[in-house]
Parts: structure tokens; C-alpha cells; sequence
């Protein structure tokens, strides 16, 4: 629905995933070891309590507004990756321009609201991270970012923070989630972000992934060929297939 945003910025806001993602990852490099002893230390430690960082700003990154592709469409897998995942979010298109927008006004400047599949190079997603600086390439390839099927507009939604949400992979379902308990809302995330910085119309925010809404939480991964449906209620089911190069 969005081919080129003028912007696109990915969010964290479900705690669950915020605490799961690092372990995942850990979980992820140990497996590639053939580290059992890892795994099992790894799984029998408590998920412990969300960083403070979390709760006191919207955390956030910018990605590549180029490499958007919409639903039923074909994500090839980047070369330099063994380990594809994708990722259970839904986001905002924002319209009107505004700065130092007051969360009590941020909802004039939501658009409407789509799903979103933030397809991710988990392997080298994790060596990017040790350097704190966000992910590059993990995130960032040809057909990485895609959304769709709809934008649904705000009086079709009602609440947005009670929304269920599920992810099917080849027709199985790999979770389910709700919208509810984001960090920040939509509406905090415009205030923030528009701190003295305008906020343009068109431009696409993430909530970030719910929680078990990837595989690298559930310990499941994409394979060539795999098809797979994130659906949001009043929204609809956004369909991809991802497809390797070198097959």
C-alpha cells in the first residue's frame, strides 16, 4: 500500500520480545556451536526484568524505505545469510505534517494502520548488535520490509492496543499474540519522534515484534520455500513466501 514511505522507523515496544530477542540469540549462536551444555544453561535462566532504558524512551531504528514490497510477493533471501526469520508487528502510515506534536493531538496524524513483516538476517543480525550501534544488514535487503495487505483507517479499527494478532508458517500456526501492552502507544511514539524533528505524512512507525511473534524467540526458522501469514484483526493477512539464491 506503501511502496516508497517517506520514512520508516521500527520500534520495541512489547516487553516479552524485548526479554526473549537477546536470549534467542544467544540460543541461536550456541546451536551453531552444537553447544547443548549452552542451551540447556540458557534455557533454565529466569528471563530476568525489562533494562530501565525501555521504559523511560521509545526505543526505535530507522530502516531502509527503499526495500518495501507488498503482500503475496516473493522475498528472496540475502546471500550472505543462513538463518531468515520473520517477525509479527503492525504500524501506523502517518498524514499531516507537524513538530512537537502533543501525544493528546498524535492521533490527527495517524493515516491509517497496516501489518508488518520485518524479515530478518538473524546470523548476521547478532554479529551486527555486538557493535550497540542497531541493525544494518540484518534488517536492511531487496524486499526486506514488507506490509500490507490494507491501510485501515482509524475508524475501522476502534482500539488498536486490543488486537489479536497470529503467525502461520506453511498453514501452521507458529503463535498468537494481542496488541496490548505496548510500552508506548502510537501516539507516544509521534510525540517523541516529533521533538523537534517534523514529522512528514506518509511516513511508516513500527510497534515492534509482539511477543513470540519470531522465530528467533521460538526457536524456529525459515526455510526455502516457506510461506508464510501474519494476520491482525481488522486488518487482514499479509502473505509471503521467501525463497533462497542459491537453490
Amino acid at each position: 500500500p506503501v511502496p516508497e514511505p517517506r520514512q520508516m522507523r521500527d520500534g520495541m515496544s512489547f516487553p516479552l520480545h524485548i526479554l526473549q530477542a537477546p536470549r534467542g540469540q544467544l540460543k541461536l549462536a550456541a546451536r551453531q556451536r552444537g553447544d547443548a551444555d549452552e542451551l540447556a544453561r540458557i534455557d533454565a535462566e529466569p528471563l530476568g526484568e525489562l533494562p530501565d532504558v525501555y521504559r523511560k524512551v521509545p526505543i526505535f531504528y530507522i530502516t531502509n524505505r527503499f526495500s518495501v514490497r507488498g503482500p503475496n510477493t516473493t522475498v528472496t533471501w540475502p546471500r550472505y545469510s543462513k538463518v531468515m526469520d520473520y517477525e509479527l508487528e503492525f504500524g501506523i502510515i502517518t498524514r499531516g505534517r507537524g513538530k512537537d506534536i502533543p501525544a493528546a493531538k498524535a492521533r490527527d496524524h495517524i493515516f491509517g494502520f497496516t501489518i508488518f513483516n520485518d524479515f530478518s538476517a538473524r546470523d548476521t543480525q547478532r554479529v551486527e548488535m555486538e557493535g550497540r550501534l542497531g541493525p544494518s544488514k540484518g534488517k536492511s535487503f531487496d524486499g526486506g520490509n514488507v506490509m500490507g495487505p490494507w491501510i485501515v483507517t482509524p475508524d475501522e479499527i476502534g482500539d488498536p492496543y486490543r488486537l489479536r494478532m497470529e503467525a502461520r508458517v506453511n498453514g501452521e500456526v507458529r503463535s498468537r499474540g494481542v496488541s496490548e501492552g505496548m510500552l508506548f502507544s502510537f501516539e507516544e511514539l509521534i510525540a517523541y519522534i516529533s521533538k523537534d524533528e517534523t514529522l512528514m505524512p506518509g511516513e511508516f512507525i513500527g510497534s515492534g515484534t509482539v511477543g513470540n511473534g519470531c522465530g528467533l524467540e521460538l526457536g524456529w526458522y525459515l526455510e526455502h520455500g516457506d510461506v508464510i501469514e501474519l494476520e491482525v484483526e481488522k486488518i487482514g493477512v499479509l502473505k509471503n513466501r521467501v525463497e533462497r539464491q542459491d537453490v
